[in-house]
């Protein structure tokens, strides 16, 4: 469990030791705290964060939806990178 701003979230996925609970509190933005997901990949030693919506978001856009991350993975991030993805978790 991580609680950024004000919200928490659970650790759903690390992939190759991907979380770094310091590394996320420095480049987490307020922006995120809309989304239901956050993917943290890593690249060139530089971590880059991405919200995703929930699959039931009616008004989520097709890219923004969890069950899209694998492509987002394959897709946008380095091959064979380590990234993790958190769930915000409801209080």
């Amino acid at each position: 469990m991580i609680e950024l701003n004000g919200k928490k979230y659970e650790v759903m996925e690390n992939v190759r030791e991907g979380f770094d609970e310091g590394a996320i509190a420095e480049r987490y933005t307020d922006v995120l705290k809309k989304y239901d997901y956050i993917v943290g990949d890593w690249g060139y030693s530089q971590l880059r964060l991405k919200g995703f919506y929930d699959t039931e978001r009616s008004k989520a856009t097709y890219d923004s939806r969890i069950d899209m991350v694998e492509d987002y993975i394959l897709e946008y991030c380095n091959f064979g990178c380590a990234y993790f993805i958190l769930k915000k978790v409801d209080e």
